[in-house]
């Protein structure tokens, strides 16, 4: 019976009562009856205590949510409690794992970080029923890197069918595996693992992969609509750096339809976010575009840096460094970029950032030594509307190792 009814009949039945009844039944619940017993105690209901491996999984689980919020004690902490609870599941009796709870806790912890150990001593003990072979053998074999095997095991098994900390983190794995063949397929399930375990570690790596897989399909409505949830959310994570980079990335490959639709477009999505993290990906966004010649974006990113920095700041002066490596090709842009080079206060620059100042400085050098109307060196028409920006050894490297980035990232997430 719903709770609403319940109460509407315990109303009825006491408007019905006499006042006389009333009082005396609220004595006799207070003690107040003559010779009237009092109430006996209620007793707690029995509640069973969850099996070791659970617990251990559960408490681990508890601490990597607090990484999702961007506590760098929880992360620094993890390694040793997935030390500690691997020791102990391993040294428990062979009959524990007869229990499903414990063995699908087993999977969960392998999933979560704790690696492969722990399956293969489960594997190797030869004690699994036929009806959990595909899940430990599945995710043994994506934690193995045996992708095809993984995938023809792991989707035989419906994530809302097991328990839901598994089961979000079977559709994370799943969506790994179908991503390249499947991109599709890999959103429905980053949504699913979403959907099971939100606030927790594992729907930020959800949300965190789902906008460059939405991003990589050029859906840019749903890009920038997750990337504000991920910024309101979860930009204090500690895989929050690790997604600033790519989301810079992102931004300069994704057609925005026009420049200034696209600026406005973009300053709507950083202006979600506080003064100083909009700064940071602002710089990343100028670095980036940069590196990728892209003139207009690496500018606007550089000179919305410039609004949000104190003047005289490493910050400040590296998107004065941007937006000059930028417009130096530029017509009529040479003298007052060459002179902001020039005066650049290399000690608040990194060693990346002094070689591109290296470079910029070079192309200078190249670009007033080169005749008017010089010739691309790889046959274009001479530049009507500037002069033509000369390939730099430092710019090459730049670009061929962004083309690296994602495969990088990939590889070192969670």
């Amino acid at each position: 019976m719903h709770p609403f009814v319940r109460c509407g009949i315990a109303a009825a039945c006491l408007a019905a009562l006499p006042l006389g009844d009333m009082s005396a039944r609220a004595a006799e619940s207070h003690g107040g009856g003559h010779g009237a017993e009092p109430a006996a105690p209620i007793e707690p209901l029995p509640v069973a205590a969850y099996p070791l491996p659970v617990e251990l999984v559960r408490t681990l689980q508890l601490m990597q949510d607090q990484i999702a919020l961007g506590s760098a004690q929880a992360h620094n902490g993890q390694r040793v409690l997935i030390s500690v609870a691997e020791t102990r599941m391993l040294d428990l009796p062979p009959e524990t794992w007869n229990d499903p709870a414990c063995l699908r806790a087993a999977v969960t912890f392998a999933l979560i970080g704790g690696g492969p150990t722990l399956l293969r001593h489960l594997i190797a003990a030869g004690k699994l029923s036929e009806s959990e072979t595909p899940l430990v053998f599945g995710a043994l074999a994506y934690l193995e890197g045996r992708e095809k095997e993984a995938r023809s095991l792991l989707a035989k098994i419906d994530p809302n069918s097991v328990p839901v900390g598994l089961g979000a983190q079977l559709a994370l794995s799943l969506s790994a595996l179908v991503v390249r063949d499947d991109p599709a397929q890999s959103i429905r399930l980053l949504d699913l693992a979403r959907l099971l375990a939100p606030g927790t570690l594992v729907e930020e790596g959800a949300l965190r992969r789902e906008i460059f897989v939405v991003a990589q399909a050029g859906d840019l409505p749903r890009f920038e609509a997750l990337a504000i949830q991920y910024l309101r959310r979860f930009r204090h994570s500690v895989y929050a750096g690790n997604f600033r980079q790519r989301f810079a990335a992102a931004l300069t490959r994704l057609d925005f339809k026009g420049d200034q639709a696209r600026f406005a477009r973009l300053q709507a999505m950083l202006d979600e976010i506080e003064p100083e993290g909009r700064r940071e990906i602002y710089l990343l966004v100028a670095r980036v575009a940069l590196d990728q010649g892209k003139v207009g974006t690496a500018v606007f990113a550089a000179e919305r840096t410039l609004t949000l920095a104190e003047p005289q700041t490493p910050d400040a002066v590296r998107a004065r460094l941007y937006r000059a490596a930028a417009l130096i090709a530029t017509e009529g842009q040479f003298e007052p970029s060459l002179e902001a080079l020039r005066t650049t206060e290399r000690r608040l620059l990194d060693p990346a950032d002094l070689d591109l100042l290296d470079a910029a400085l070079s192309t200078a050098r190249e670009i007033r030594e080169a005749p008017q109307g010089a010739v691309d060196p790889a046959g274009a028409a001479p530049s009507t509307g500037g002069r033509v920006l000369p390939t730099v050894p430092a710019i090459e490297r730049a670009r061929g190792a962004l083309g690296q980035i994602d495969d990088i990232m990939r590889r070192s997430e969670r």
